[in-house]
């Protein structure tokens, strides 16, 4: 795994993490629909990219024909 990978390994942890803690300790409620599913989205995504490399929006940036 290179720095690159390990950074965003990294970050994703941290906003998962955050989420969690938030949620523990009664500020945000994750059991309701809201706007912080995304960033739940987003820090899985950062965090599983870490080991797969895959990314959703490459994915979808490439097939605009957005060049690398």
């Amino acid at each position: 795994m290179n720095i690159s990978r390990m950074v965003n390994m990294f970050a994703g942890l941290f906003i998962l993490f955050s989420l969690t803690m938030a949620h523990v300790y009664g500020q945000v409620d994750l059991t309701q629909m809201s706007w912080l599913w995304f960033t739940a989205f987003v820090g899985f995504n950062l965090f599983q990219f870490s080991f797969t490399g895959f990314c959703p929006l490459a994915k979808i940036l490439k097939a605009a024909g957005v060049k690398e």
